[in-house]
């Protein structure tokens, strides 16, 4: 391998992209821990619209997000076909050290450079709640949610 090709490939990144309703989100590889099949989450009292409720994983009690209704994008239903994407926080809390995600499908594994990942010319500037940027992806549409507001959503809906 030549100098230049080592570059690039230190340069690039392994990453997934989750489908969920009506969109794409993309995300570091290495923030999923783990993908599992879809039941039906124990309710939250008082929770928001986007918090469907808690899942057991690994003697943790994992509060699941929709990510389109935290945006506004969707008003997403867990059911026969979804999955949960477990997801590392990175808030560095260690009460909340992973949280979940409904997704539709399994997340598909991508690598990410700087020749197949660019801004999306369509953004306006005006970006959903919860999404960092939209971007194209070897020409797929994709958001690229900001887990910190969806960490920080989170705590604040756990701790009323």
């Amino acid at each position: 391998m030549n100098t230049q090709s080592q570059n690039a490939a230190v340069q690039d990144v392994r990453g997934v992209l989750i489908q969920i309703e009506g969109v794409r989100l993309l995300l570091p590889n290495a923030t999923i821990a783990e993908v599992l099949s879809y039941a039906d989450p124990e309710p939250v009292e008082n929770a928001p619209a986007w918090l469907l409720g808690r899942i057991r994983w690994r003697g943790w009690q994992l509060p699941l997000v929709s990510f389109a209704r935290i945006a506004g994008l969707a008003e997403e239903q867990g059911g026969l076909g979804s999955k949960v994407a477990v997801l590392k926080a990175l808030g560095g809390d260690e009460k909340l050290p992973h949280f979940a995600m409904l997704t539709q499908g399994f997340p598909r594994l991508v690598t990410v450079s700087r020749e197949t990942l660019v801004a999306d010319a369509s953004d306006n500037g005006e970006l959903p709640n919860g999404v960092r940027a939209r971007v194209l992806l070897n020409d797929d549409v994709a958001l690229v949610p900001d887990i910190g507001v969806v960490e920080a959503s989170l705590h604040e809906a756990l701790a009323a």
